[in-house]
């Protein structure tokens, strides 16, 4: 997809220092600085290894007549019980801020649209920070909508290794 200089293609191996570099930069803007232990290794064989389950596309802009990754969405399949059919979960989303504004976001997100459209798939769902207001109001702006009556429960550390051991 291009729309003025920006172009959204499936991430290759070689854009995996990129994405390692905007998902820290996602990482300080969730102030969450220092949470990110992925490492370009773990991103390589997760997305390009022998069984990937894991995907990613790039959002590139021409900066001074050169092209450069500008934004990224990490995702995944996901299956609903009630559909009977696979979805797609949006993992992250990132535009670095000095290229938001040029529909980079909006590109990312209708990419992947086409692509639970094109396969049929039933749902593309994603979380968003209570308190980042602009990314609420922009989501509104495409039509999507909170699920305000579920809650994420999260189980790792020692409780998953407790929990995996039969404790």
């Amino acid at each position: 997809m291009t729309d003025n200089s920006v172009s959204v293609r499936p991430a290759e191996p070689s854009d995996v220092g990129a994405i390692v570099e905007l998902v820290r930069q996602l990482a300080v803007y969730e102030r969450e600085p220092d949470a990110v232990e992925a490492t370009e290794d773990d991103f390589a064989t997760a997305l390009f290894g022998p069984d990937p389950r894991v995907f990613a596309h790039v959002a590139e802009v021409e900066v001074d007549g050169t092209r450069r990754i500008a934004g990224i969405a990490v995702w995944f399949v996901t299956f609903s019980t009630w559909k009977g059919r696979h979805g797609l979960w949006l993992e992250d989303l990132f535009v670095q801020p000095e290229h938001r504004r040029l529909g980079i976001g909006r590109a990312l997100l209708s990419e992947l649209a086409s692509i639970c459209v094109d396969r049929g798939w039933s749902r593309f769902e994603w979380w968003v920070l209570d308190w980042n207001a602009p990314a609420h109001r922009f989501y509104e702006s495409i039509g999507a909508r909170p699920e305000d009556d579920w809650t994420t429960w999260r189980l790792d550390g020692p409780d998953l290794s407790a929990l995996a051991a039969g404790g």
